[in-house]
């Protein structure tokens, strides 16, 4: 019988990192819509250490939709959902409400237009002071950028011109467009931040 778990390396280190700012984030009670779940480790590992949640995860990729499945089955949690179809830059999304949203290591390998959909959605499906949380590495003004994320950024690039680190500051002013509060940041290890946005 075929394992379709897939497995991230990223998703077992930074995991905990994450975890601890989401405690202090996330509602009580309510659903979390993950964004470009990948693997499907993030939302095992979130549902498990919050059980208060219902965790929906979705990725436009059917591969990932296959690991998240299997994860899911072999974790019997009751309050993690099969993952959706869903494309992040889509016009409308197969979700209509939501408690909070999460994104974790999407913007940066996803065409702008994501970011720019990722926005858009999530303002549509969110009630007011909701969380909007990103994961990731950035670029910010008036900060040095490390030197392995700056070879990072060349790496994305090369492999596609469409990827990219952001400026924070103009992911910031496409949430404010799209009607969240300006970005509460925690620095996490290996250059990423964590980056919470509120629905006005």
């Amino acid at each position: 019988m075929t394992d379709h778990r897939q497995q991230a390396p990223s998703a077992a280190r930074n995991r905990d990192p994450i975890l601890a700012v989401l405690r202090g984030v996330m509602p009580a009670a309510g659903t979390v819509l993950e964004i470009a779940s990948g693997s499907g480790e993030h939302s095992v590992h979130f549902a498990q250490a919050l059980p208060g949640l219902v965790f929906q995860p979705s990725d436009p990729n059917p591969d990932a939709r296959l690991s998240i499945a299997a994860w899911a089955a072999d974790s019997g949690l009751a309050n993690l959902r099969p993952p959706l179809a869903l494309d992040a830059a889509s016009p409308s999304w197969p979700v209509t409400a939501a408690d909070a949203v999460l994104c974790i290591n999407m913007i940066h390998i996803s065409p702008w237009a994501s970011t720019e959909g990722l926005m858009r959605g999530a303002a549509s499906i969110l009630p007011p002071s909701a969380p909007l949380y990103l994961y990731g590495p950035y670029r910010r003004a008036g900060v040095a950028t490390a030197p392995s994320n700056e070879a990072f950024d060349r790496d994305l690039r090369q492999r596609n011109p469409a990827w990219g680190l952001r400026d924070l500051e103009a992911v910031a002013a496409l949430a404010a467009a799209a009607g969240f509060s300006g970005p509460e940041v925690t620095e996490m290890p290996a250059n990423n931040l964590s980056v919470v946005f509120r629905r006005l």
